[in-house]
């Protein structure tokens, strides 16, 4: 995989963060830029962490699939954009939340580790394309922590509209990659 569509893939994962962290930063009363930090790093390096789990997960059942590598990799893209869109276009019922100055740490682990998930089978199809995990891995937690700390930032002014389009974005952004190493598998189109 080469750099273009690391940085692609990297910013497809964060989109999802990038949207919950629009959400995180709307309900808090005014988040500064350290609390937004916070937010980012913890998302941040849960989303590094959860495709090299997958990975390791991926390497044990490659090389019993790995004459389908490039269907498994599409598939689980195309299922989890799928799911990103669906979830971005869901309506969704209004919380009443209480203004708080700061989110605790624990909530923001969970919430981290619940819009990682999609990285987790990121490392599986990733382990099946034999790419640089450490590389990809570090690129997906740089650009989460990106995204999430300017979504907390950004997150009073925008609210959750802003959030759904984002998650529809980054699932179309999954399925594209998913076509893209489709298309690019030698033998695909001849």
């Amino acid at each position: 995989m080469n750099l273009s569509a690391t940085l692609i893939l990297a910013f497809g994962m964060s989109l999802d963060a990038f949207a919950v962290s629009i959400g995180k930063g709307a309900v808090l009363t005014r988040p500064c830029f350290r609390e937004a930090l916070r937010t980012g790093l913890i998302f941040g390096v849960i989303e590094a962490i959860t495709p090299l789990i997958g990975w390791g997960l991926g390497l044990v059942a490659s090389q019993y699939i790995m004459a389908w590598s490039h269907w498994v990799a599409f598939t689980l893209l195309f299922l989890l954009g799928a799911r990103m869109i669906f979830e971005g276009l869901k309506d969704k019922p209004d919380e009443n939340l209480t203004l708080a100055s700061r989110h605790g740490f624990w909530i923001l682990a969970a919430t981290a580790t619940g819009t990682s998930l999609d990285a987790l089978a990121i490392g599986v199809g990733l382990a099946l394309l034999e790419v640089n995990i450490i590389h990809t891995a570090l690129f997906i937690g740089m650009a989460t922590m990106v995204m999430s700390t300017l979504g907390m930032m950004i997150g009073r002014f925008i609210g959750p509209l802003l959030g759904k389009w984002a998650e529809v974005l980054g699932g179309v952004v999954m399925i594209g990659i998913g076509v893209s190493i489709l298309l690019e598998h030698p033998g695909f189109l001849h």
